[in-house]
């Protein structure tokens, strides 16, 4: 019996008789993580939550890395890493040969090839410099089986260019905007939309920006409703997010 099996998927195998009880017990009694000595894997993270535990690639040695992407690969099928460097691509595609490198995102992933994506996230930024944080965003939702639609470098100081897409945006079932120097996207879209948005501030701007403060302090005291901010640059954060909202949108 493959490790990689869902808990429905057990308990229709035993329906079925295709599998015994005993051997989905051995299954279900199986320790909630897996030991690797320096890392310990969150393999029941899918069963309590729904979503697979995330590699952070971010300063993780060498050998750990290529061990943690080889387990949860072998466990899951699949696997998905964020703020991933070329030479740890480099590392993991030596024994994930399937492994593919967005150097925009710095997503290391592999995924099944036949997803369904269900619902509707927009995904909005301010200008191209955000686009990074919001690959960030839209491919953390789409590994997680949420259809995408990318609204890119539609900030304010051009808004004649978000308003030509307000009946897109307004279709989703949630909106991220991701916008660095003063923020203000998230506001504005958050009076255009009647689903949450999710606002992610980015750590791009002048000096008076302060890596991402600036952005952050506006859109935490948005004036408009609706609006839920992440922390600066956290665009992981914000997909997870809009995918457990599409996903009670669309049940």
């Amino acid at each position: 019996m493959g490790e990689s099996m869902e808990t429905i998927e057990i308990l229709n195998k035993v329906k079925s008789g295709e599998i015994t009880i005993e051997e989905a017990e051995r299954f279900f009694k199986k320790q909630p993580f897996e030991e690797l000595g320096f890392a310990k894997l969150d393999s029941h993270r899918e069963i309590r939550s729904g979503f697979p535990e995330v590699i952070f690639c971010s300063k993780k040695p060498d050998d750990f890395l290529v061990n943690i992407y080889q387990k949860m690969f072998e466990l899951h099928g699949e696997v998905f890493g964020t703020r991933a460097t070329k030479h740890q691509y480099e590392i993991v595609k030596a024994v994930i040969p399937e492994i593919t490198y967005d150097e925009v995102s710095q997503i290391l992933k592999y995924e099944k090839p036949d997803k369904k994506h269900i619902g509707k996230i927009a995904v909005c930024t301010a200008g191209t410099a955000d686009i990074p944080v919001a690959e960030e965003a839209a491919q953390t939702a789409e590994f997680f089986g949420a259809k995408v639609e990318r609204f890119y470098d539609v900030g304010v100081s051009g808004i004649h260019r978000l308003l030509s897409k307000v009946e897109d945006i307004q279709s989703a079932n949630c909106v991220v905007a991701v916008a660095g120097m003063e923020g203000a996207l998230a506001s504005v879209i958050g009076g255009l939309v009647s689903n949450p948005v999710i606002a992610v501030p980015t750590s791009v701007g002048y000096g008076a920006s302060m890596n991402g403060l600036s952005a952050l302090l506006t859109m935490i005291n948005s004036c408009a409703n609706g609006v839920a901010v992440v922390n600066i640059d956290n665009g992981y954060g914000a997909g997870y997010m809009a995918t457990q909202i599409n996903r009670l949108a669309e049940k």
